[in-house]
């Protein structure tokens, strides 16, 4: 391009349990932008699934409720035409899409899919990685096949519990133990999470992860120190220094992450080099297993009882709200806020520029 300012598409809020976080998100990247440099069109998703769009932003909202786009009304064929734009061969509303919605519809690869369909570049994970880093279980598997040392696990969906609730809670029980975590399969930012101590909290637990996802995934409790590296990268990705989560409540929980902001991160982690070193290996190992693209965040435990390093999960799209660790392990590792983000959309469109090339017929 010229010297004309790229257009960014910023999308968020979304139909997630995740809405309100990813509102977080939005405003913090929007004050984040370089406004120089490009141009910001706000495209707002409501928890029913409608898309607003609005005008260009010169600066930044002021405040987050603005974000909602009062006063424009839900209109998601504007907004999705503005997205498919350049289809027909008429000129791109928009220059690149940055998905900020967390969970359910935004980091599970269907607005990946959306992206796709309509041959825009887009910031972040592909379909592929988005969807199996989304889905506990799908990536727990191919944590598996890449080698990677984890804690043990149980998975079942909603019919298999309804059908057969005694026998799976003996085999957690046999399996795991107590106490044990239990997560829906297919939601981040640590919503509906329970520790269950014993089994009447157990059943508990399951329940509320089901009001969440058709698919439950529980996992043994793992005395450990929380770890987490930042990854950034096409195929030569790069790592972070890791950094460590010291929970104001007893686990990682929501509020945690999001509300109280009393949650220590340590940055950089205080482990020896070569903890450190195999950190960021492991975290290259896990954002390869998934196929990763663009940003991920791979967290760890570091077992107290013998030092072991065990995978826990990758985040395809991490947080930017003020407490997140992602932006600020890079600010660590020398890369500022402004420039975190001139990255993430070179990426996108060297990654777009790849995939243009490609033949999609069968002729010699």
């Amino acid at each position: 391009m010229d010297n004309a300012k790229l257009t960014v598409g910023l999308a968020y809020g979304g139909k997630s349990g995740e809405h309100e976080v990813s509102l977080q998100t939005a405003f913090a990247v929007m004050n984040a932008f370089d406004y120089d440099k490009y141009e910001i069109l706000p495209f707002y998703i409501s928890k029913q699934g409608l898309w607003k769009i609005g005008e260009k932003l010169q600066a930044p909202f002021g405040r987050l409720e603005q974000l909602k786009l009062e006063g424009e009304s839900a209109d998601t064929g504007k907004a999705l035409n503005a997205v498919f734009s350049g289809l027909d061969g008429g000129e791109r509303v928009v220059d690149v899409m940055f998905p900020l919605l967390h969970g359910t519809n935004g980091e599970d690869g269907t607005i990946q899919g959306l992206f796709e369909m309509a041959n825009i570049p887009y910031i972040g994970a592909g379909v592929l990685a988005s969807a199996a880093g989304m889905d506990k279980v799908v990536m727990k598997k191919l944590f598996e096949e890449a080698g990677l040392d984890q804690c043990k696990y149980c998975y079942f969906n909603a019919s298999t519990w309804k059908r057969k609730s005694h026998d799976l809670i003996i085999e957690v029980e046999d399996k795991l133990g107590y106490p044990v975590f239990v997560k829906p399969a297919n939601l981040g930012s640590s919503v509906g999470i329970s520790k269950a101590e014993g089994k009447e909290a157990l059943i508990k637990a399951i329940e509320t992860a089901f009001r969440y996802d058709t698919k439950v995934i529980i996992e043994e409790f793992v005395e450990a120190r929380e770890l987490e590296v930042s990854v950034l990268g096409n195929d030569e990705p790069e790592a972070s220094v890791p950094g460590e989560i010291v929970s104001s409540g007893e686990y990682y929980d929501y509020a945690a992450k999001y509300i109280d902001g009393k949650s220590q991160m340590l940055i950089p982690a205080p482990v020896d080099p070569e903890t450190a070193d195999r950190l960021q290996e492991l975290a290259l190992a896990a954002f390869r297993a998934i196929e990763g693209s663009g940003i991920t965040r791979a967290d760890f435990f570091l077992r107290k009882s013998d030092g072991r390093i065990l995978i826990n999960e990758v985040n395809t799209m991490p947080g930017f709200t003020p407490f997140s660790m992602y932006p600020l392990l890079w600010r660590e590792t020398g890369v500022s806020y402004q420039a975190l983000l001139d990255r993430m959309i070179a990426l996108a469109l060297e990654r777009y520029e790849l995939k243009q090339g490609l033949k999609y017929d069968n002729e010699q």
